[in-house]
C-alpha cells in the first residue's frame, strides 16, 4: 500500500479514524503535548506537515510535530511514535 500526500481529504480521514477509533489519544496528546493536563474533551480537527490541530475543551490548540512530516505514512508512524513516548505507554 503506497502512501498519500497529506491533503485535506487525507487529513479529514485521519482524524475521523483517530475521533472514532482512538479518542483516548487524541485526549493524551493534548494533556501531554498541548500542556493542557485538566482537559476534558478533545477532537483532532486537521493533520498537516508541520502540525496537528486539537479542539480542546472548545479551543482550538496546535501540536506541532517534530519534523515535517512527508505523506499518510509518515504521520501515521509519527502519531504511533508519539503516543508511544507517553508516560505510562509502552
Amino acid at each position: 500500500m503506497s502512501a498519500d500526500p497529506l491533503t485535506p481529504a487525507v487529513s479529514d480521514r485521519i482524524c475521523k479514524h483517530m475521533n472514532d477509533d482512538h479518542a483516548a489519544a487524541v485526549l493524551a496528546f493534548a494533556r501531554h503535548y498541548g500542556g493542557l493536563s485538566g482537559a476534558q474533551n478533545a477532537r483532532m480537527l486537521t493533520v498537516a506537515p508541520e502540525a496537528m490541530r486539537i479542539e480542546v475543551d472548545g479551543a482550538a490548540v496546535e501540536v506541532p510535530f517534530d519534523h515535517t512530516l512527508c505523506d499518510s505514512e509518515d504521520a501515521h508512524r509519527t502519531l504511533v511514535s508519539m503516543l508511544r513516548s507517553l508516560p505510562g505507554n509502552p
